[in-house]
């Protein structure tokens, strides 16, 4: 009987034992962050750590560190890698309104950034505000959330990215870069605000390098000097020069607006920034994506010679009002890379062109071959045009069931291999466009409130359906 108590006060003890740990261990999971704390309490709840910095320490697998609410004028670069069941996730407490502020950080040469991520895996990012970072310094590019190296399986969602500023001649700046220096996979970048940047020479939201398999969606990338959402290849980011490009993602469903590099420091009066742009990458679909005011609504190319942005599918996009062309394929110049193996379908491509730039509503410049271009339909700006083609370098490029939308006592025209048509059956034949491409009403709901539904009685929907 005794040897029985003393079985069962082992097994209680045990028990209490095993518990305690466990309590230990959950405990262990999760780190608070406040600016009343203080980094010498034990970061819990009701002993919160002061800084950013301290959590980042001490934040290991599994840990979510929660931010109360406030402004933390301090950089948070992560120190330490999550794991597949346990990332490590960084973001405010409840619906508390944390801002990360790069106002009293000093300029210094090289890259500046308020998040950093260089070489971790199985990181999240959520929810948190970084603004308010400058430069002057050419050689200095400030950015509100950095990840480099061969950081892979990382989420950034729900945050806000504002007023990150060079105003550097030559200066560069971004809102948020993932740079593959070395391999990168899975990464997400997720209903996301990017806006009111001075970029200089660089991008919104970029992904450049040695990148296989992204998603970017949701976002708002909005009122920024210089590209919205770039996917960049071969220029040099990578250690692995063939592997040096951004391939097999998505961009979905994210609305990009009011970009222009008219003014920008680096480009003068040129209008030349894309909402979103394929600058040598390959195997992307964009889809679902709302572009307006910005110099081109969506372009896919590649800026190095020989070099191609590769089997892009461009499809149910809506590109309206931009100011020189909806969306542009193929080197601005000869001495530039093109267009491959894509696919642009099913996009409403409307009063492109706004400020009388002859890029029309489709733009296909050198090197563009192989290319699929059917089911859209396209509305013609004030000049008229709807197909810009200055170049010969035009080859084995199919255009079918395509609705050109006629409008009563206007003028239309289209250039194709550099002979201009002011006839839709002779640009038809000029062009081989099939017997189903069509210039006719498409019979939109309501399209002067951007209402792009067709009607019941749509002569356009048996043709792009």
């Amino acid at each position: 009987m005794k040897k029985m108590i003393i079985i069962l006060l082992a097994a209680a003890a045990i028990t209490v034992v095993i518990s305690l740990n466990i309590s230990k261990a959950e405990q262990d999971k999760t780190i608070y962050v406040a600016v009343n704390g203080n980094d010498q309490n034990d970061g819990t709840k009701s002993k919160p750590f002061r800084t950013i910095k301290k959590a980042a320490l001490e934040a290991k697998a599994g840990t979510t560190v929660f931010i109360r609410k406030g402004t933390y004028d301090e950089k948070l670069v992560i120190k330490h890698s999550g794991t597949k069941s346990k990332p490590i996730i960084f973001k405010p407490y409840k619906n508390d309104q944390v801002i990360l502020s790069g106002k009293d950080a000093k300029s210094a040469e090289g890259d500046t950034s308020l998040v950093t991520i260089d070489n971790k895996n199985y990181v999240t990012i959520s929810g948190l505000t970084m603004m308010d970072l400058t430069t002057n310094l050419t050689d200095e590019t400030v950015m509100g959330i950095y990840v480099t190296g061969s950081s892979s399986h990382i989420t950034l969602e729900n945050n806000h990215v504002k007023r990150i500023e060079t105003d550097a001649d030559d200066g560069n700046a971004h809102g948020i870069a993932v740079y593959g220096t070395g391999p990168m996979k899975d990464i997400n970048i997720l209903n996301n605000t990017v806006e009111n940047l001075k970029l200089g020479s660089s991008e919104s939201l970029v992904l450049n390098g040695n990148i296989d398999g992204f998603k970017v969606e949701n976002n708002l990338v909005r009122q920024n000097d210089n590209i919205g959402i770039d996917l960049i290849g071969y220029e040099g980011t990578s250690n692995n020069k063939k592997a040096d490009y951004v391939r097999n993602g998505v961009v979905n469903n994210n609305k990009v607006y009011e970009i222009t590099s008219y003014g920008n420091h680096a480009y003068g009066e040129d209008y030349s920034a894309a909402g979103i742009y394929v600058d040598g990458g390959k195997n992307i679909t964009i889809d679902n994506n709302t572009i307006y005011k910005c110099d081109i609504g969506i372009e896919a190319t590649s800026e190095h010679a020989n070099r191609y942005a590769d089997n892009i599918s461009i499809i149910n996009n809506m590109i309206y009002h931009n100011f020189y062309t909806g969306i542009a394929l193929g080197g601005y110049d000869e001495n530039r890379g093109g267009t491959k193996n894509s696919t642009i379908s099913h996009n409403i491509l409307y009063q492109n062109d706004t400020k009388g730039l002859d890029g029309g509503e489709l733009l296909l410049q050198h090197d563009t071959k192989n290319n699929l271009i059917e089911k859209n339909i396209l509305t013609a700006g004030p000049s008229g045009l709807f197909i810009a083609n200055y170049f010969i370098s035009n080859k084995d490029n199919k255009l079918q069931k395509n609705v050109f939308h006629k409008e009563k006592g206007k003028t239309s025209i289209w250039v194709w291999m550099e002979e201009e048509y002011a006839s839709f059956d002779d640009f038809k034949i000029a062009s081989k466009s099939d017997e189903k491409s069509s210039y006719l009403d498409p019979g939109y709901e309501n399209a002067r409130e951007f209402d792009f539904k067709l009607k019941k009685d749509s002569p356009a929907k048996k043709i792009v359906d």
